[in-house]
């Protein structure tokens, strides 16, 4: 399990952009780095460091994955079919966590990965407590029955900054259906990723 070692909007703050779409984001009032240099601190970056940045920004998004599984997934997009940058968005989005967090049945990432590691979670009716778990096309994930009475849970559902996706189709408030891997058009990230530069960045 990959736990949040760092404060809830230093990313946000590190990328001078709100990764998450949160509306109380740091960077909703300031987008220049922390600290009293913060405004002078924006020097040209070389080809490694933007690769870099978009690697942390995607792996900070996901809820800040260890390097060992967010390198296992890019190895595993770049032996698939077709697009690698398309492949790792898809691998990412069908991580158990990622499509609670899609179906809104957490506030954030990192509520939805304690939901799923404290038992709340079901997948095709089975009780499932893996975070990384992937999921494949049809699969169904619902709510236990003590999360469904959750304050957690019922705030996750009233948020309106965030929609639930096409691809993770609702079934009353409690279920959720994955109908298809979506492409990285489809992901509805409130900031731009750059998959793509990711690829660049393990591929040097």
């Amino acid at each position: 399990m990959s736990k949040r070692t760092s404060a809830k909007y230093k990313l946000d703050r590190r990328m001078g952009e709100n990764v998450f779409g949160r509306p109380k984001s740091p960077v909703n009032k300031r987008e220049y780095g922390p600290g009293q240099h913060g405004q002078r601190r924006k020097g040209k970056m070389s080809d490694f460091g933007i690769q870099l940045r978009a690697k942390q920004k995607l792996k900070g998004y996901y809820g800040d994955v260890t390097e060992k599984q967010f390198k296992r997934t890019f190895t595993e997009a770049s032996k698939m079919k077709g697009d690698a940058s398309q492949n790792l968005i898809g691998l990412l989005e069908r991580r158990l966590d990622m499509i609670v967090y899609r179906a809104k049945f957490a506030p954030t990432i990192w509520a939805a990965r304690q939901i799923v590691n404290h038992g709340h979670i079901r997948v095709n009716g089975v009780k499932c407590n893996i975070a990384s778990r992937r999921i494949n096309v049809g699969d169904e994930i619902s709510l236990g029955s003590k999360a469904q009475e959750m304050t957690l849970v019922m705030e996750a559902q009233s948020l309106a900054e965030r929609d639930i996706p096409d691809y993770v189709v609702q079934d009353g408030n409690t279920k959720v259906t994955f109908t298809r891997v979506p492409t990285l058009d489809e992901v509805p990230y409130p900031v731009k990723m750059e998959p793509n530069l990711v690829v660049e960045f393990y591929s040097r």
